[in-house]
């Protein structure tokens, strides 16, 4: 992790390096995050936060892909730290028991990958030991997009019918 600094961000700052549940793990880690950074950070700081987190974790996901020799690796937990700061971001203000649910929610989706995230995850899939090209490393973020979108859909959809 410590040879290249897009290491640092795709492994999500050492929280991908968990021996069991990684992505777990990376989402927990995200959740800290968001609740430390929160009280400094604007709406437009957020949206800039996600952005550029994406642009920038692209580039470290392909990279640290390329140096693993796999098409998505299990430690890179960067695209689930973007997916669940959006989640917490567009849910706000929600309570501790309204962001335990989008995380369970959140995990669900991305772990288990029904409908369109499986179809997301497949996608930019390669080969494993082909070359980790940039389409595959944007495959690494966007299935988690998607499974943020499954979790803001099914919340979205509660608060309609409970009104």
């Amino acid at each position: 992790m410590l040879r290249h600094p897009a290491r640092w961000i795709a492994l999500g700052f050492g929280s991908g390096l968990s021996p069991k549940a990684p992505g777990t793990v990376g989402t927990l880690w995200a959740w800290l995050v968001f609740w430390v950074i929160s009280p400094w950070m604007s709406e437009l700081a957020w949206g800039l936060l996600i952005g550029i987190g994406t642009l920038v974790g692209w580039w470290a996901c392909t990279r640290t892909a390329r140096d693993m020799n796999t098409p998505d690796p299990g430690s890179i937990v960067w695209d689930e730290v973007l997916a669940f700061w959006l989640i917490l971001w567009l849910i706000a203000p929600v309570g501790w028991l309204g962001q335990l649910i989008a995380f369970g929610l959140f995990r669900f989706f991305d772990a288990a990958k029904p409908g369109p995230v499986g179809w997301a995850d497949r996608l930019f899939k390669g080969e494993r030991g082909a070359a980790v090209t940039w389409a595959q490393g944007f495959g690494i973020l966007f299935d988690d997009f998607v499974a943020a979108g499954c979790t803001l859909a099914v919340i979205a959809l509660y608060r309609f019918v409970m009104g």
